[in-house]
C-alpha cells in the first residue's frame, strides 16, 4: 500500500483512481493491452494520414488520434514527426488498435504529476533519482513528479531567516503559474487556510480563495505543510505562518481591495501587451467548447477574440449556466500558450441591464464601423461592375459583418475557372481579417471554408450536406450558423429546394455571379450581386474580384489579374490590360485558366486552398511568370487533345430548318471518369466547330444532354417542348446556366429528336 501523491489518501500505488486524469504517464510496455484506458500518456508524432495522426507511446505501440477527436482542424496541427506530444488511451480494439483522445494539456507544468507505467506497475518517473528535492519546474505543492517530504518547523525556520524575500516571492508565483492546466490570475498563491483542503489549493478554479493578507509570501515549503495541514482538518502552526499573522492584523482584509476588483478592463486586441497581468474582459461569448481539461470560453469584444480557459475540475464544463451570445464580464491572466493567447479566468460574471446594453451598443458601434467597406469601386473602367457598386456594397458588408461577429463565412462556388477564381478571390480577402479577428492559429479553418459544387445549381443534397455540418459544428464547437456566399452558383431556381432548407435555420445568404440571377432567387436570398437581365454579362470571377477588394482594400493589388484569367475568349480590354499591368499577359492568363480548370476537376469537392493560392498568387519570382501553372496547363492540352481527337472523329453532323447541329454521343466517345469533363470538352468543341450564326452542339449521355448555340436559346423553354413531344421521358431543365437537360434514359431517342425540332424551330422563328 501507498498514498496518493495528489490527495494522500492510501492506494495501492503512486495514485488513487480518482486522479488518474491529473497525471501523465510514460509507458513502457511493449503490448497495447498492457495500456489503461482514459490515462493520459506523453507518446512521440510518428506521422500523419488523411485521418488523423500516428502516435507511437512506446517502441512497440502506436496509437491512432483521428481528426474527428481534435479540437481544431488536422490540418492546422503544427506537430512534426518526432516532437513529444501528449495523448489520451480512450480505447484498445481487440485486435491490438489503439485509440487515442485529444488533450488540451501540452507540457509537464499542465499535469500534477509524472508516473512511469510498466506491466509490473506504476511508479515515480524520478523515483531512482539521488536527489529527493522537489523538480523545482513543478513547486512545492503536489504538481511535481514526485510528493515533496514534509518540512519541520525548525528547518523552515531556518530556511525562512536565510531565504531573500523578493526570491520567495518569485519562486511563488512561477510555481502557482505552473501548478495546473486550471487558470490562475494571482501573482502568488498563499498556503490555503484550514478547511479548504488540498484538492482545492492546487485545482485553482476560476473563482480566487478567500485568506487572510499576509505580509510576505510563503515558501513551497511553508505552502506543503499547510496543505497537509488542511487535509488532517487542523490549523498549521509553523513559525512563519505565526509571524505573518502578526505583521499584518486581519481587520486590514477588509481595506484591502482584491486583485479582482482592481483589475482594468482591458480591449482584446491590446492583450499581447498585457502578458502576465490580470484583467478584465467584456464581451460577447461566441463559442464554448469543453476540452478534456479546462472549459474555453471564445469572448469577443469590440475589437477582437480570444480564448479564456475557466477550470472546475479536469472534463467538466465550468459556469454551467454561460451560453453563446452571454454578455459577460471576465477577469484572469494574460497568457501565451503555444505562441497564442489566452486568459486563464478567474472570475466571470454574465451582465444584466444596463451593465448589458452598456456592453452591447459598445459593440454595436464598433461593429458597424468594422463592417463598413474603405471603398467600393471596379478593380478596371466598367460600367457593368460600376452598376453593381451599391449591391457590392451591401455584399462586403455582410461579410465583414460575419467575421467580426465571428459567425463562419462558406463560399460555395461552381468547379468551374470561373467559380475557383471567384471563389478564391473572396477567399484572399476575407482570411486575413479572420486572422485579424481570432487569436487562435487554426482561426481560419474555423470561420472561414470554401466549398466546390459539382455543378452551377445547389441541390437538397448540397443544401443537407452543409446543414448537417453547421448543426454538428453547432453541437460539438458552439459555433454559430454561418453565412453562405454563392459565387457562379446558385443563380437560378433550380437551387430554390436547397435555399429553402438554409432558410428554416435563418442562415444569410449571397449570390454573386456574372450574369443575371433569376427573380425568384432575388427574392429568396438577402443579397444578391449580378447583373440586370438587359446587361452585358461578365464572369463571376470578375463580379467576385470586385467584391473582394471591397471587403479588404489591403488585397485590390493581388486581384488585377484575375477576371482577365477567367475569361476563355473575348475578355474585356480594361481587364486584360490590368492584368498585364499585374506582369500576367495573355499565355500566362490561358496558363493560369487551364491550370486551374484541370485542378478544379480532380478531387473536385476538396477546395484545394494552398494549391489554388500557389497556382493564382504565387507565380514565380518576381511575380512575372506562372510557375507551377505552366507545368498544369500542359497536362490540360495533353488530355483535352486526346479526348477531341476521339470526339471530332465520332461527331454526327445533322441539318434541320437551316442550323447545323453537331452532335456527340459522350458516354461512347469520352472517358467517363478522366478529364476533361463533358462541359468542358463540349464548350471547347462548340468553340472550336461553330460556323456562322446558326450552329448547335450537342453532347447526348445516357441521361443527360447538353446544348451549346451560337444563338442565345431559352433551355427551359425548349426543355417544356421537349416534354410534349416525348411525354414520358421525365424531361426537366436541370442547369439552365449549363445548358443541361435530364431525362430517362429509356426515351434517349426521342429526347434527341424532339431538342433537334424546338431548336431547329426557335433558330428559325428568330431569324
Amino acid at each position: 500500500m501507498g498514498n496518493c501523491i495528489i490527495c494522500g489518501t492510501a492506494t495501492d500505488g503512486p495514485i488513487c483512481d480518482t486522479h488518474q486524469e491529473d497525471v501523465v504517464f510514460e509507458f513502457e510496455g511493449n503490448s497495447p493491452s498492457q495500456l489503461t484506458e482514459g490515462r493520459f500518456y506523453e507518446g512521440t508524432v510518428d506521422g500523419y494520414a488523411d485521418f488523423g495522426v500516428f502516435v507511437d507511446l512506446s517502441s512497440s505501440v502506436t496509437g491512432l488520434l483521428h481528426r474527428s477527436k481534435l479540437d481544431r482542424r488536422l490540418e492546422s496541427l503544427d506537430w512534426e514527426p518526432g516532437d513529444s506530444v501528449f495523448v489520451q488511451v480512450t480505447n484498445v480494439r481487440d485486435n491490438g488498435d489503439v485509440d487515442l483522445g485529444w488533450s488540451i494539456r501540452q507540457s509537464d507544468r499542465d499535469f500534477r504529476g509524472r508516473l512511469v507505467d510498466t506491466p509490473d506497475g506504476d511508479y515515480l518517473a524520478d523515483e531512482d533519482d539521488d536527489d529527493d528535492e522537489p523538480d523545482a519546474s513543478t513547486g512545492g505543492s503536489g504538481q511535481g513528479s514526485s510528493e515533496p517530504e514534509p518540512v519541520s518547523e525548525s528547518d523552515e525556520s531556518t530556511e525562512s531567516e536565510t531565504a531573500d524575500e523578493s526570491e520567495t516571492e518569485s519562486e511563488a508565483e512561477s510555481d502557482t503559474a505552473d501548478e495546473s492546466e486550471a487558470p490562475s490570475g494571482r501573482d502568488s498563491e498563499p498556503a490555503p487556510t484550514a478547511g479548504q483542503g488540498r484538492a482545492a489549493a492546487v485545482s485553482e478554479a476560476a473563482e480566487p480563495e478567500a485568506s487572510e493578507p499576509t505580509g510576505e509570501e510563503t515558501t513551497d515549503e511553508t505552502e506543503v505543510e499547510s496543505e497537509s495541514a488542511a487535509d488532517s482538518g487542523s490549523e498549521p502552526t509553523t513559525e512563519a505562518s505565526v509571524d505573518e499573522s502578526a505583521e499584518e492584523p486581519a481587520d486590514d482584509a477588509d481595506e484591502e481591495p482584491t486583485e479582482a476588483a482592481e483589475a482594468e478592463r482591458a480591449a482584446v486586441e491590446g492583450l499581447r501587451e498585457r502578458v502576465g497581468e490580470v484583467i478584465a474582459v467584456e464581451g460577447e461569448v461566441v463559442s464554448v467548447r469543453q476540452t478534456s481539461g479546462p472549459t474555453v470560453f471564445e469572448l469577443r469584444d469590440e475589437t477582437a477574440v480570444v480564448d479564456c480557459a475557466a477550470f472546475e475540475e479536469a472534463g467538466v464544463r465550468a459556469y454551467p449556466e454561460v451560453e453563446t451570445g452571454d454578455i459577460i464580464r471576465l477577469t484572469g491572466e494574460v497568457r501565451v500558450r503555444r505562441d497564442e493567447l489566452q486568459v486563464e479566468t478567474e472570475e466571470l460574471v454574465v451582465l444584466e441591464g444596463a451593465e448589458k446594453e452598456a456592453v452591447e451598443q459598445r459593440m454595436a458601434e464598433a461593429l458597424d464601423e468594422e463592417a463598413e467597406p474603405e471603398r467600393v469601386e471596379p478593380l478596371a473602367v466598367d460600367e457593368v461592375i460600376a452598376d453593381l457598386n451599391d449591391d457590392l456594397r451591401e455584399a462586403a458588408t455582410a461579410i465583414r459583418r460575419a467575421v467580426a461577429e465571428s459567425r463562419p463565412v462558406v463560399i460555395r462556388h461552381a468547379a468551374t475557372t470561373d467559380g475557383y477564381v471567384a471563389g478564391a478571390a473572396i477567399e484572399r480577402a476575407v482570411l486575413p481579417l479572420v486572422a485579424e479577428e481570432h487569436a487562435a492559429s487554426d482561426a481560419s479553418y474555423h470561420y472561414f471554408d470554401r466549398r466546390p459544387l459539382e455543378g452551377a445549381v445547389y441541390d437538397m443534397d448540397d443544401a443537407t450536406k452543409d446543414v448537417t455540418g453547421m448543426l454538428g459544428d453547432q453541437e460539438r464547437h458552439d459555433e454559430k450558423f454561418p453565412l453562405f456566399v454563392f459565387a457562379a452558383a446558385g443563380g437560378t431556381r433550380e437551387s430554390l429546394d436547397g435555399f429553402d432548407l438554409l432558410e428554416v435555420y435563418d442562415t444569410e445568404r449571397v449570390v454573386v455571379d456574372g450574369q443575371a440571377v433569376d427573380d425568384e432567387v432575388r427574392d429568396a436570398v438577402e443579397t444578391t450581386v449580378a447583373p440586370d437581365a438587359d446587361a452585358e454579362e461578365r464572369t463571376a470571377a470578375t463580379v467576385g474580384a470586385t467584391l473582394a477588394a471591397a471587403i479588404n482594400d489591403a488585397i485590390r493589388d493581388d486581384l488585377g489579374h484575375l477576371p482577365a484569367v477567367s475569361y476563355w475568349n473575348d475578355a474585356p480590354e480594361g481587364y486584360v490590360t490590368l492584368a498585364e499591368e499585374a506582369g500576367v499577359d495573355a499565355e500566362t492568363a490561358q496558363q493560369l485558366r487551364e491550370a486551374v480548370a484541370l485542378e478544379a476537376y480532380y478531387q473536385s469537392y476538396e477546395d484545394k486552398r494552398e494549391l489554388i493560392i500557389d497556382l493564382l498568387f504565387e507565380r514565380g519570382e518576381g511575380g512575372d511568370g506562372v510557375g507551377l501553372a505552366e507545368q498544369v496547363s500542359e497536362q490540360f492540352d495533353t488530355k483535352l487533345e486526346a479526348e477531341m481527337d476521339t470526339a471530332l472523329a465520332n461527331l454526327e453532323r445533322r441539318e434541320a430548318a437551316g442550323v447545323s447541329f453537331a452532335v456527340l454521343d459522350t458516354d461512347s466517345y469520352t472517358h467517363r471518369f478522366d478529364f476533361p469533363p463533358k462541359r468542358l470538352l463540349l464548350d471547347e468543341l462548340h468553340r472550336r466547330e461553330a460556323e456562322g450564326d446558326s450552329f448547335v452542339t450537342i453532347g447526348i449521355a445516357k441521361d443527360e444532354l447538353f446544348l451549346r448555340a451560337t444563338e442565345e436559346l431559352d433551355l427551359r423553354a425548349i426543355a417544356e417542348e421537349v416534354a410534349e413531344e416525348a411525354e414520358h421521358a421525365g424531361v426537366a431543365a436541370r442547369g439552365a446556366r449549363e445548358g443541361k437537360i435530364e431525362f430517362l434514359s429509356g426515351e434517349r431517342d426521342a429526347v434527341l429528336k424532339a431538342v433537334i425540332k424546338s431548336v431547329a424551330d426557335r433558330v428559325a422563328a428568330a431569324a
